[in-house]
């Protein structure tokens, strides 16, 4: 049965597809516990998840449940939102978005009297982003920020430089996408990225508009600021590319499609996250050792480097029958030896800063130095100050941005209609 139809038939898929970890040999049986947690499936993601709750369980003696959810932030909301709301047991351990915290608090329990203060170790932005009226609703897993990968041997073979300016990338783009179409290489695009109406265009268009200096949707105060002229000529840009250096599938992509395309070799560049470097270099791609990262262009001269933070996080159901042990899993797997395996084995950014120095890290992920500052600045979403109501706010925004993408109107038009629904959504900016 399909997720979607409801709790019950979340049961049987879970039960399908989760797997039992043995405990320890000689455990009481009566002391064990049967803990479930929901992990993300993107690239090498599921299994990194699997290896590391499978450890905890050898060390704790309890048995684990591992739940895959759908690889759709939107999806995935909408999953747990079902089940928290039934109160529904089915799941001990969350992964949660970095925007979820204010939406979801309320159905977590407070980890500082189970983190034993090992949350001072990670980034204190993410730890007071996950901090709700002063309870620890998560803790920090890994970090995110949107990243540009690019062909090295392309670039070299055609002459051209690492694109600083999104002007510079279209033109890099077209300009090697032709010259690659006339010898012979016609699946060739100049450049993937996640243009499907969902979250993820959400970060893309962020990351357009913050580089021309157009604001963030909604600033701090509350005050909606996405009607202005940069944002306006961002948006229109990005659809200038759909159907010239991009596919018109762009339209529908997500995550895995721009990473399907890219890692297939046939595209120049690609906007994606820190994850798809690992699969990138796998040992059976078709790219592997010819691609190189950087941070997004420029919106222009002025403009500057931006990428949406992103990042995911783990919190304790306060439905749990189990929250003792399922708190114990949640600072195992976020604590520095299990972010380090991960950072190695799997390209995911640690939050804790310390291993941004260290050597291991850095040999399998160079980027992780020369990009720190891309991963500390990030541009943020703004789920703190529109809490509950971020959803719909994004909604809004995305599918703004997609009716530019598809040409519907023009960055003007669709963003001032923007603003006048965001006025209703908050009240007229009270939030």
């Amino acid at each position: 049965m399909d997720w979607k139809t409801g709790a019950f038939g979340f049961r049987s898929v879970m039960a399908a597809g989760a797997f039992a970890l043995a405990a320890v040999a000689g455990q009481p049986a009566a002391k064990a516990a049967e803990i479930s947690i929901a992990c993300g499936a993107l690239g090498v993601e599921f299994q990194l998840c699997k290896e590391g709750a499978e450890a905890w369980a050898a060390e704790s003696g309890h048995t684990v449940r591992l739940v895959n959810t759908p690889n759709s932030t939107t999806e995935r909301l909408a999953l747990y939102q079902q089940l928290l709301a039934a109160g529904a047991d089915d799941i001990d351990v969350f992964q949660i978005d970095v925007i979820w915290p204010g939406m979801l608090a309320n159905h977590f329990i407070d980890l500082k009297p189970h983190s034993g203060g090992a949350e001072a170790e990670h980034f204190q932005a993410i730890v007071d982003n996950n901090t709700v009226d002063g309870r620890l609703v998560a803790m920090p897993w890994f970090t995110d920020a949107g990243i540009l990968y690019y062909r090295k041997d392309l670039l070299e073979q055609h002459g051209k430089a690492v694109p600083v300016t999104w002007q510079e990338l279209t033109e890099t783009a077209a300009a090697v996408q032709e010259a690659e179409r006339s010898a012979g290489n016609d699946k060739l695009w100049g450049f993937v990225w996640q243009g499907k109406a969902y979250e993820g265009l959400t970060c893309d268009a962020l990351e357009w508009i913050d580089s021309f200096g157009g604001g963030a949707i909604v600033d701090a105060k509350g005050k909606i600021t996405i009607n202005n002229p940069q944002a306006a000529k961002a948006l229109d840009m990005a659809a200038g590319w759909v159907g010239t250096i991009s596919p018109p599938g762009v339209l529908n992509y997500s995550e895995e499609e721009a990473r399907g395309v890219f890692q297939s070799g046939n595209a120049v560049f690609m906007r994606n996250w820190p994850y798809a470097w690992a699969p990138a270099n796998g040992e059976d791609s078709p790219v592997r050792d010819k691609v190189g990262v950087t941070a997004l262009p420029k919106g222009g001269a002025d403009g500057k480097h931006s990428g949406t933070l992103g990042g995911w996080q783990l919190a304790v159901s306060k439905y749990s029958a189990h929250s003792e042990a399922a708190a114990n899993l949640v600072m195992y797997l976020t604590g520095a030896a299990e972010q380090k395996r991960r950072a190695i084995t799997g390209a995911y950014n640690p939050t804790i800063a310390s291993l941004y120095e260290d050597e291991e890290v850095l040999l399998a992920n160079p980027f992780f130095g020369s990009l720190y500052s891309t991963f500390t600045n990030a541009v943020a979403r703004p789920s703190k100050i529109a809490g509950a109501k971020y959803n719909r706010v994004s909604n809004e925004f995305w599918n703004a941005t997609h009716a530019v993408l598809s040409g519907k109107m023009d960055g003007t038009t669709s963003l001032a209609q923007l603003e006048r629904k965001l006025k209703r959504v908050s009240r007229n900016g009270k939030w």
